[in-house]
């Protein structure tokens, strides 16, 4: 099985500073100051979302302390966002939407076959194929614009109104505003930009307890789970150990867009023998790799910073984390494992930029700083927890 790298870009506009948990506003048009009734208001990626009413006010109240992206969006408008820290004191928020005038991507003109074939494409790498996909049902399929790009062997996507999701899976109608999707198969990664907002389904008591047992058991071990920890200095307490993977390119392996489209080229004009060859270098480890086996402190690559609530962590190479609590069921190829180390789940993380910063929900907030290769990789829409989520007493267990 094979799973992609996974790049989550997050927009990080203006910080706004506070300290309640309570949101109130009115939207607006920006060139006649008229109200905006029904305007959708949410802070991104949490549960955390209502309409503006006649006039155009909202509130959002009970709000988890700690840092949101509120957005402000209404079909025939650009999207309003402003990252916000909830605290003790309301924040009030005046949002002016403008008219959106001219499109954003290019106009769609697919067949069915093709819509179908890039649409499947895109549920497998968006919602994923976990068991908790299979019990995932998008509501307005026909909501997400789709276009593959055959050059570079890259499926795009993005959506101008919500796509709705149900995953009976956690209990959640997942309303998603996907401002960009890329599957690069050539490279091996997917990433997305998208702005979301979590409702509660309707259950029985007993379907809750079902769903809340399910969400604690994706929680552990999770991204989520590691920051908090990390912030809380907890890692050890938490189950997790951190160490540096030092990395190379293994100089006899090809780059990897090359090996894709040497394959893709000897396959489609049948030259078997030159296509296996090439398949053999595919086969090749990517890295010469080394394991500094030295569990890390939180000291080591974390400190807070001067804004209440955000945290910085900086490393050289790569951070390897390990979650002793649960064992890995998946074989990641490219994730170094040294052979006398227990097959725990086991995560890295590329740091793209001087450092990356993290809020005390356990979110990255610096766009494109990072990469996930390993367990968390594996885990997608499918799988994702609000912001504001907190585990209760009980964890799943499989039996």
């Amino acid at each position: 099985m094979r799973f992609y790298l996974i790049l989550l870009f997050l927009i990080a506009p203006l910080f706004v500073l506070a300290q309640g948990g309570t949101v109130t506003g009115k939207v607006a048009r920006m060139d006649t100051h008229g109200a905006l009734a029904n305007a959708s208001i949410f802070l991104s990626n949490s549960s955390y979302g209502t309409s503006a009413n006649n006039d155009g006010t909202f509130t959002l109240s009970g709000i988890k302390p700690g840092q949101y992206q509120l957005v402000v969006t209404m079909v025939g408008f650009e999207d309003f966002n402003q990252t916000i820290m909830v605290g003790k004191e309301p924040i009030k928020i005046n949002a002016e939407l403008l008219p959106r005038v001219t499109a954003l991507h290019e106009v769609v003109i697919s067949t069915p076959e093709n819509w179908k074939r890039n649409y499947e494409m895109f549920v497998k790498e968006f919602i994923g194929t976990s068991d908790n996909a299979k019990k995932c049902k998008v509501l307005n399929p026909h909501a997400v614009s789709l276009i593959y790009r055959k050059s570079k062997e890259t499926l795009e996507g993005w959506s101008d109104d919500f796509i709705e999701i149900e995953n009976k899976a956690l209990g959640y109608k997942v309303k998603v505003l996907l401002k960009e999707f890329a599957c690069d198969n050539l490279n091996e990664v997917i990433s997305w930009e998208a702005k979301l907002v979590f409702e509660e389904l309707k259950g029985s008591a007993s379907q809750k307890k079902i769903w809340e047992a399910k969400r604690n058991d994706i929680y552990y071990g999770s991204s989520q789970h590691f920051f908090r920890s990390l912030q809380n200095a907890k890692l050890s307490e938490d189950g997790f150990v951190v160490m540096i993977l030092q990395r190379q390119p293994n100089r006899n392996r090809p780059a990897q867009d090359l090996i894709m489209r040497k394959i893709t080229q000897y396959e489609k004009i049948g030259n078997i023998d030159s296509a296996n060859r090439w398949k053999r270098l595919y086969n090749l480890k990517k890295y010469d790799e080394n394991l500094i086996r030295r569990p890390l402190k939180e000291t080591d690559f974390a400190s807070t910073t001067d804004q209440p609530g955000i945290f910085a962590m900086q490393f050289p190479q790569y951070l390897y984390v390990i979650y002793t609590k649960k064992l890995e069921t998946v074989d990641f190829k490219d994730v170094y494992r040294p052979l006398d180390m227990t097959n725990y789940e086991t995560s890295i993380i590329n740091l793209y930029k001087p450092y990356a910063l993290f809020d005390q929900n356990g979110s990255i907030i610096t766009p494109g700083a990072t990469m996930i290769e390993g367990t968390w990789s594996k885990n997608k829409l499918a799988e994702l927890l609000p912001l504001d989520y907190a585990p209760g007493d009980m964890v799943l267990t499989e039996k």
